[in-house]
């Protein structure tokens, strides 16, 4: 099976489930596609225990087993997804709550990592399963951080208020590039690479975020005063695509955060500035545009996420360690909110902002995605599949309550 009929598949896959879906259950797209992922994983599997001579399905299989899921979601998706999240952004209310945003995507990550780290260490040696130190903490550093692609999808379903709204938003589209700096100086420990010096870590945080949010913010600034000089949705349309794609490759070329310098880009085009540039046609063609690229690709990467459990390794020994690692991650999770949170409720008097913030900080393909970065040591298997188990778990079960807690705290404590 060649990509181009891969993902021809893939995409009548995601046609005919969100056909399926809207028809009859009505679920949060990305919950759908995933579960139709895993049922046609599912499906492979018995087809070629029972038919072991089905051809196609083996075929389908080693497709799917030599899919680069790292390049797909980093290298081709990520630009325009981030791109077309921020664009949601009250970049307004964002300004008023920049503390909380940056106290979570930074403290906040830290001290997920280290609880996360340090219990998952505990628990696996409880289990008898050998996991040392050092590869618990990368554990933690790359399911520490909120996933923004599922964050926006789920937030985007409900109504909340504007601030938990926006702390939410923000911080899964900042948190990414603390996450990454500290998976990737973990993993340098956990292997032997070198020394990590913890001020060199934080400085390379500073420098990668900033400098891609300087960058994003700057080429995006330059294209809404192009645009302004012109009324033509369809030519710019494209400049807000090459603007994605544009920031993202240089920010990379640069060893800047090419993920943060796409969020300051597509957050700017909330600004009153850019408004009145797309006033006319070209604002409700832009958005439709945007709305329409951000729909289909997280179908697909959903879908894809849950395809990709025929490339997971699952051993029943490690059983006892995936089932202990979903409330321990849940866990952390709240105990970084819970300051905030507590805030939040006492200060602003915000209903359930605890629990609003904690279920609703997902994990997702971003995650998965650093797992199978992991260089080819003992440890690799067991973390990917401790990691997408707490993936499907946060999509799938976080994804379709979060909406009806949400609306539940409204109405009790309204």
């Amino acid at each position: 099976m060649t990509p181009f009929e891969l993902v021809a598949a893939l995409m009548t896959v995601v046609a005919l489930a969100g056909w399926a879906n809207v028809k009859t259950l009505k679920l949060p797209h990305g919950v759908a596609m995933l579960i139709a992922g895993l049922l046609g994983a599912t499906l492979l599997f018995v087809l070629q225990g029972v038919f072991p001579a089905f051809v196609l399905g083996r075929q389908i299989s080693d497709t799917i087993n030599h899919v680069d899921f790292v390049t797909t979601v980093t290298g081709y998706m990520l630009a325009f997804l981030l791109f077309a999240g921020a664009m949601q952004v009250d970049l307004g209310e964002l300004r008023r709550r920049w503390a909380s945003v940056g106290a979570l995507a930074t403290l906040g990550v830290a001290g997920s990592i280290i609880i996360v780290g340090f219990g998952l260490w505990g628990v696996a040696a409880l289990v008898g399963v050998p996991l040392p130190l050092s590869w618990a903490l990368a554990f933690g550093a790359l399911i520490s951080p909120t996933d923004p692609i599922a964050v926006l999808a789920t937030v985007r379903q409900v109504r909340m208020s504007k601030a938990l709204t926006v702390i939410l938003q923000g911080e899964a589209l900042f948190n990414d590039g603390v996450g990454i700096v500290a998976f990737t100086a973990l993993v340098a420990v956990a292997s032997g690479g070198g020394d990590t010096d913890p001020a060199h870590a934080v400085l390379d945080v500073v420098v990668q975020a900033l400098g891609g949010l300087a960058l994003g913010m700057a080429a995006a600034w330059t294209v809404i005063r192009l645009m302004g000089t012109l009324d033509d949705f369809a030519v710019e349309t494209s400049m807000t695509i090459a603007l994605a794609m544009g920031t993202y490759a240089v920010a990379q070329a640069l060893h800047l955060s090419g993920a943060i310098a796409v969020v300051g880009a597509g957050m700017l085009f909330g600004s009153p500035r850019a408004k009145k540039a797309m006033e006319g046609e070209t604002e409700a063609y832009l958005k439709a545009f945007w709305t329409l690229v951000d729909e289909i690709l997280n179908a697909l990467l959903f879908l894809l996420l849950g395809v990709e459990i025929i490339a997971v390794p699952f051993y029943a020994h490690q059983m006892g360690l995936l089932i202990t690692a979903i409330p321990l991650v849940v866990a952390a999770r709240f105990a970084v909110v819970l300051p905030w949170g507590s805030f939040y409720r006492v200060r602003h008097r915000e209903r359930g902002p605890i629990l609003i913030l904690g279920w609703g900080g997902l994990h997702g393909a971003l995650s998965l995605a650093l797992a199978l970065t992991l260089p080819a040591v003992r440890e690799r298997p067991l973390l990917i599949s401790v990691t997408y188990a707490v993936v499907a778990f946060s999509i799938v079960v976080q994804g379709l309550t979060f909406t009806p807690l949400v609306k539940w705290i409204q109405k009790d404590r309204g």
